[in-house]
C-alpha cells in the first residue's frame, strides 16, 4: 500500500485509514529512522518489543548498537490526535525533508513515510537489476 499526503505546516501527518485499519487502529505510535533518509511510524505495542530485541542484543552486536542509537536519537513517542494526525518529531523531519507532500508506504508493522520527491530520486538510484528480477521469480514462483 502506498499513499500520497500531505504534511500541514505544524508538521503533523494524517495517517490514511486504510494504512491505520492495517496496523490495528492503534493511537499510540512511535516515530523514528535508522538512517534519516525516511520516517518509520511503529504503533508503540510493537516498538517495545523491537525495543527490547536491539536493547538484549546491542551488547553482544555493534550493528545493533548503531540501530539502537538512531532508534533513540531520531525517535520519539507520540499520540495520535481526534482528526488521526501524528506530529513527526522535528529532529527526523529536517533530515528527512518530511514536509509537504510524502508519501506513505504501509508494511505488515509499520509505516513509512518518506519525502514525495526524495523517494522518487531513490527509487530511480535504486534501478530494479536482473538479479533482482530473479529474486522475485523465486519468491513468487518456488
Amino acid at each position: 500500500m502506498s499513499k500520497s499526503v500531505k504534511i500541514d505546516p505544524k508538521g503533523r501527518l494524517r495517517i490514511p485509514t486504510n494504512a491505520l485499519s492495517e496496523l490495528g487502529h492503534c493511537t499510540e505510535f512511535f516515530i523514528t529512522s535508522e538512517d534519516g533518509k525516511s520516517a518509520r511510524l511503529y504503533p508503540l505495542r510493537i516498538w517495545n518489543e523491537v525495543e527490547k530485541r536491539l536493547a538484549a542484543a546491542h551488547l553482544r552486536n555493534s550493528n545493533m548498537q548503531k540501530l539502537l542509537l538512531r532508534a533513540k536519537y531520531f525517535g520519539q513517542a507520540v499520540t495520535m490526535d481526534k482528526q488521526r494526525r501524528v506530529l513527526i518529531p522535528v529532529v527526523l523531519r529536517e533530515t528527512a525533508q518530511i514536509k509537504g507532500e510524502v508519501d506513505v508506504l504501509g508494511y505488515s508493522k509499520y509505516l513509512e513515510v518518506w519525502n514525495h520527491n526524495s523517494f522518487l530520486k531513490s527509487l530511480k538510484r535504486s534501478a530494479i537489476t536482473a538479479g533482482d528480477e530473479e529474486t522475485l521469480n523465486r519468491v513468487l514462483y518456488n
